[in-house]
C-alpha cells in the first residue's frame, strides 16, 4: 500500500492511497466468481456463466462494492501509518481502477487543532445572589388562580381584557388570504399576549356575533416568520364571550391544587421553593455560559470547516422541525438554507471552537466518564421520562447511541470543573432609576 498526504489548508489534508494489482486482483476475483455461482443468465446453465459476459454486465456493480470494501480495510490504516488524527469521518473521493490492476482513491480528513490552552482557571464572572420575593410568589399564586378559574359565558356585554373568546378568523396580506393565518373555533386568551398584544387589544369592545377586520403590523423579527414584518388584515368573528370565575385564595384553593397542602401557606411555600429551584438553574446556566464566553475569548484557532458545516445543518434542522410542529416549512416561511447557514455561521464555530477546548481540558485535568457517570446519566433520563434504568439502556445498546450521550455527559463534567474553579465577583452596582 502506498500513501501520499499533501496538505491542502492548516487542518485538512488530501491522502492518496494506492493498492497494487496483488491486492486488488484478488478481491475483484473472488467478487466476479460469487456472483458466477448466484446470477441465472439466459442461455447458460447457473454456476457455468463465462466470466467476461459476468464482466461485461456487472462490471461497475462489482468494482463499486469492492472499491467500498477496499477503502473500509485500508483507510484506518493509512491514516494509522502517516500519523494523522482526524476529528470527523473522511470525504472519499477519486475511486479508480487503474490500468496496471491498482486500485487509487483520495480521501480529505479534516484533522484537530493544535493550541495552547490559555486562563480556564480562576476566571472571574459575576453571579448575581438568586432570591425569590414576596411578589413573585403572589404573581405566580395569581397565575394559578387565574388558571383554575371556572370560564363562564356572558351574552350581556362586549369583550374585556382577561376574557376567554371564541373566534373563527382568516388572515389577508395585500388582499390576499394567508393559508396558514386561519382558524375556527380559535380560543384567545385576551391579555395574555399569545396571540399579539396588537390582535388582541383589537377584540376589546367587540361582542358575540359581531364581525369585523381589524390590520396587524408585524414587527420584522416577528417569532412567526410567515407574519414578520408583514402588515396583516384579519376577518373576525366572535363566536363566544367567557369570563373567569375566580376562586378565594385561600386553604380550600390550596387543597383544590393539591391535596398534599393543608393550607396556603404550604402552597405558597412550595411556590416559593419552585421559583428558587428555577432561579437557581437558570443562574447556573448563565454564570456557565459567562465562563465560557470568556475563555473562548481567551483562544483564538482556525477549526474544521467539515466539524462547522455539520454544526450548521443541526441548527437548521431544529429551525424545521420547530415550524413543521406548526405544518409550515422553510419555503413558506420565506427562509433558505444558505441564508440560516450564514446567520448561523459565527455562533456554530463557537460552539465548534468551545467543544475543542473542553475536550483539551479534559485531557489536561484527567477529567473521563466513568461508569458511575454513566449510570447516574441513565437514573436521570429514566427520571425525566418515567422509565426504568434497565429500559433506559436498551437505548443506547449501539456504540453509535452510546458515543454522543458519553460526549454530553464529558462536556457537563468539565463545565462543573470549570464552575467550582471559577472565582464569583460581585456584580456592578444598578444605576439610580432616573439614570437608567
Amino acid at each position: 500500500m502506498e500513501v501520499r498526504v499533501e496538505e491542502i489548508s492548516a487542518l485538512t489534508k488530501k491522502i492518496t492511497v494506492t493498492l497494487p494489482a496483488e491486492i486488488v486482483q484478488p478481491k475483484l476475483d473472488e467478487a466476479y466468481e460469487k456472483l458466477r455461482k448466484d446470477i441465472k443468465i439466459k442461455g447458460f446453465r447457473k454456476g457455468k456463466v463465462p466470466r467476461t459476459i459476468i464482466v461485461k454486465t456487472y462490471k461497475p456493480q462489482v468494482e463499486a462494492e469492492v472499491g467500498e470494501k477496499l477503502v473500509q480495510d485500508t483507510y484506518f490504516d493509512a491514516i494509522e501509518k502517516e500519523g494523522v488524527d482526524p476529528v470527523v469521518h473522511p470525504e472519499i473521493s477519486s475511486v479508480t481502477y487503474t490500468d496496471d490492476g491498482a486500485f487509487t482513491y483520495v480521501a480529505n480528513v479534516d484533522t484537530k487543532p493544535q493550541f495552547e490552552l490559555g486562563d480556564y482557571k480562576g476566571i472571574e464572572v459575576e453571579k448575581p445572589p438568586v432570591t425569590v420575593s414576596e411578589e413573585e410568589v403572589e404573581t405566580e399564586l395569581k397565575a394559578m388562580q387565574k388558571n383554575m378559574a371556572v370560564l363562564q359565558s356572558v351574552n350581556d356585554r362586549v369583550i374585556a381584557e382577561g376574557d376567554v373568546v371564541v373566534i373563527d378568523f382568516q388572515g389577508f396580506h395585500k388582499g390576499n388570504p394567508i393559508k396558514q393565518v386561519k382558524n375556527e373555533d380559535y380560543s384567545v386568551d385576551v391579555g395574555s399576549g399569545r396571540m399579539g398584544r396588537e390582535f388582541e387589544e383589537k377584540l376589546v369592545g367587540m361582542g358575540k356575533d359581531e364581525e369585523g377586520t381589524h390590520s396587524v403590523t408585524f414587527p420584522e423579527k416577528h417569532a412567526n416568520p410567515i407574519l414578520a414584518g408583514k402588515e396583516v388584515e384579519f376577518r373576525i368573528k366572535v363566536k363566544d364571550i367567557k369570563e373567569r370565575v375566580l376562586a378565594p385564595l385561600d386553604d380550600d384553593f390550596a387543597k383544590d391544587v393539591n391535596k398534599s397542602f393543608g393550607t396556603l401557606e404550604d402552597l405558597k411555600n412550595s411556590i416559593r421553593e419552585r421559583c428558587l429551584r428555577e432561579k437557581e438553574q437558570a443562574a447556573e446556566g448563565a454564570f456557565t455560559d459567562r465562563i465560557m464566553q470568556k475563555i473562548l475569548e481567551g483562544h483564538e484557532f482556525e477549526v474544521p470547516n467539515r466539524l462547522v458545516a455539520f454544526e450548521i445543518d443541526q441548527m437548521i434542522k431544529q429551525t424545521e422541525q420547530t415550524l413543521m410542529k406548526n405544518g409550515i416549512s422553510l419555503e413558506v416561511a420565506g427562509l433558505n438554507r444558505e441564508d440560516l447557514a450564514k446567520q448561523h455561521l459565527d455562533m456554530a464555530t463557537k460552539r465548534v471552537r468551545g467543544d475543542f477546548i473542553l475536550k483539551k481540558i479534559a485531557e489536561v485535568e484527567g477529567i473521563k466518564v466513568n461508569d458511575e457517570d454513566l449510570e447516574r446519566g441513565f437514573k436521570r433520563i429514566g427520571d425525566q421520562y418515567s422509565m426504568t434504568v434497565e429500559k433506559v439502556k436498551e437505548f443506547f445498546q449501539s456504540r453509535d447511541d452510546l458515543l454522543p450521550f458519553m460526549n454530553e455527559l464529558l462536556n457537563e463534567k468539565i463545565l462543573h470543573f470549570l464552575r467550582d474553579q471559577a472565582v464569583i465577583v460581585a456584580a456592578p452596582a444598578e444605576p439610580p432609576a432616573q439614570e437608567a
